[in-house]
Formats: structure tokens, C-alpha cells, sequence
């Protein structure tokens, strides 16, 4: 049996909420309004930080959700970090939260002071959704008025929303009319875009399908060089550790620098084992799965499939399937316990 043990960090980032005023067709968290607006609180923000840095991690990013939909907690957050010793690569917006100059001015004056150094300022057609590229724009002028770095992620497309005009917000229908019906399709080609999440979702009627059969055949053997890759990790703020990129899937922080516990982890372990062959056995045999499509993008798609369906199946057997608001269905409405 393969073990599965993040013994060291090396580059991630700590998500702070999971709320958004956005639901991006790109988000690999499943972030939006639907979510609960819990924050990352002081006590376990000092508790990550201290445990990112005793790994081998000295700086990381923050992200969200939108961290900046509550600035003040965020400064708690930055304040965490510094105590630790854990250095702030940038923190991530999406600037829906821009109103004017001056009161943006404030709140990014105030970030500064407790350690904001750099901004990653979000530019797509998946944010242009539902926040006018205006507001984007207000959010870097000031940046540059005080001073504080801002790295766009990504210039490329500033041009496509400049031609659409950035006072309003945009469909991928208005993108897809002004350049052309293969505007989606060809967006991965332009940025990275991991193919998880809503993404699925999204990229799913203009990618290429293949059968349960093709995939469970061509996959990895095992996906335990994925789930341990820890190039661009996330710990959340329910102190969940997110192996590798696979969002839904959580690992209690105090389990990371150990071989995890296959009876504490069996999706995991299986997955680590046998990749997606062994979790299609697993959810089959105990659970009663069968695939709701005829078709998947790829054994991630497929993978997603079987985790949305153990969730509802038998729930409290697979504490690893986390958050629960990563998965949609009744029980996840944004009044719901605090770990949806």
C-alpha cells in the first residue's frame, strides 16, 4: 500500500474564506455568495502560520474567496503571518469590493501598514462576469498611488475587456460574439487553468469526452504524486490541508509530517494507491456508485463524480470529502453549520 505523507511544503498559499461576490466558471474552490462568509480567525491563523513555516515553508500568498470583503480580519491574518515569521508572497483580490478612490485608498493604506506588499489583482472574462473591469482598474491606480506592488493576473486579456468596454459586466456569450465562437475553448491556452471545481463545469461542453471505461483503462495508476506535490499547496481556514489541487479533499493540518492514517483517510489512501481505479472500486462495492454521466473530461472530472456522490451517500464515513460547501446540494445553504 502507498503512503501518503506531506512531510515538507514548499510554495502554497492560505485561504482565508471561501464567500465571493463572484462564482467564476474557472474557480477551483467553488467560491461565491452561496458560501458561508466565515473568516480565518487570529488564534488558528497563528497555529497555520506556525505550522507552514515548521515545514519548510517561509512565505506564502492569501487568497480566498474574496479576502479582502472583510479588511480588518484580513490585518489579523497579516499579523499571524508576521508573528510567525512566515513571509506574504501577495494577497489576492478580485476588486468587487472597489467603490471609490478614497475609500480604497483606506482600506489599502490600512493593509499596508500591517504588511501588504504586494496585490494580485485578478484579470479575466471569468471576473469581468460580475465585476466591471472600471472597478479593476480604480484598484490598481491606487495600488500604484501608495505605492503597493500589483501583479495583474493576467495583463492578456486587458485588451479583449477594454474592446467590450469596462463600465459593465460581460457574458462569456458578448467575449464569444466579439472574437469568435472558440473564445472559451481557447482561454487555458492563454493562462493556467486546472481543470477542477466549477471548471469542470465550465469546460465541459467544449472539450472532448471520453467514457468511464477510457478513462478508468489510460489514468495513472496512482495519484499520489499529484495529492503530494506541494508546489502550490493551500491550507484553509478551517485548518484543512488541500492536497495538491484537489479541491473537496482535506487533510487535518495536524496529520501533515506523517504517513496518513488509511483507516482516518480511505478515500486518500485509495487514491494514493491505486488512483482513480481504486476510488471507482471503493464507491462501487461499499457505496453503490454508478457514474451520472456517460462521459468525462478526464479521471479528475470522474473523480469529482464519485466524491459529490459519496458525500450524500454516507457523509460522516468520509470526513476527508471537506469543506462540505464545496459540494452543491440541499444541504449546503450559506446559513448551514460553519464547516459548509
Amino acid at each position: 500500500m502507498t503512503e501518503l505523507s506531506i512531510k515538507r511544503l514548499a510554495s502554497g498559499g492560505v485561504i482565508t474564506t471561501y464567500h465571493c461576490v463572484s462564482r467564476c466558471g474557472h474557480c477551483l474552490y467553488n467560491c461565491g455568495p452561496h458560501r458561508s462568509k466565515n473568516y480565518l480567525d487570529a488564534a488558528l491563523a497563528d497555529s497555520i502560520f506556525r505550522r507552514i513555516a515548521q515545514l519548510g515553508c517561509r512565505s506564502v500568498h492569501i487568497g480566498g474567496g474574496e479576502p479582502l470583503l472583510n479588511p480588518q480580519k484580513l490585518t489579523v491574518v497579516l499579523a499571524a503571518a508576521r508573528n510567525a515569521g512566515v513571509g506574504i508572497d501577495y494577497v489576492e483580490t478580485n476588486s468587487a469590493w472597489f467603490v471609490d478612490p478614497e475609500a480604497a485608498e483606506d482600506v489599502l493604506a490600512q493593509l499596508q501598514a500591517s504588511g501588504l506588499r504586494t496585490l494580485l489583482v485578478s484579470i479575466s472574462p471569468f471576473h469581468n462576469a460580475y465585476i466591471p473591469f472600471a472597478r479593476v482598474r480604480g484598484v490598481i491606480d491606487t495600488c500604484r498611488r501608495l505605492g503597493i506592488t500589483v501583479f495583474p493576473w493576467v495583463n492578456a486579456f486587458v485588451r479583449d475587456l477594454d474592446r467590450l468596454g469596462d463600465r459593465k459586466t460581460h457574458t462569456m456569450a458578448e467575449f464569444e460574439a466579439a472574437f469568435g465562437p472558440d473564445y472559451l475553448k481557447g482561454i487555458p491556452d492563454r493562462y493556467w487553468i486546472h481543470l477542477g471545481g466549477r471548471a469542470l463545469d465550465t469546460f465541459r461542453p467544449v472539450y472532448p469526452l471520453h467514457s468511464v471505461e477510457h478513462i478508468l483503462k489510460r489514468s495513472p495508476l496512482s495519484c499520489a504524486r499529484a495529492l503530494g506535490d506541494t508546489t502550490h499547496f493551500h491550507i484553509d481556514l478551517y485548518g484543512d490541508y488541500i492536497p495538491g489541487l484537489c479541491s473537496g479533499l482535506a487533510i487535518a493540518m495536524d496529520d501533515l509530517g506523517r504517513p496518513l492514517d488509511a483507516k482516518k483517510y480511505p478515500l486518500l489512501t485509495s487514491l494514493a494507491t491505486s488512483g482513480i481505479r481504486g476510488l471507482y472500486e471503493l464507491a462501487s462495492q461499499t457505496c453503490g456508485y454508478t457514474p451520472r454521466r456517460e462521459a468525462y473530461l478526464n479521471h479528475c472530472d470522474l473523480c469529482t463524480d464519485i466524491r459529490h456522490f459519496l458525500v450524500y451517500a454516507d457523509r460522516e464515513r468520509f470526513p476527508e470529502l471537506a469543506p462540505k460547501g464545496f459540494y452543491p446540494g440541499p444541504e449546503n445553504t450559506p446559513s448551514a453549520a460553519s464547516r459548509k
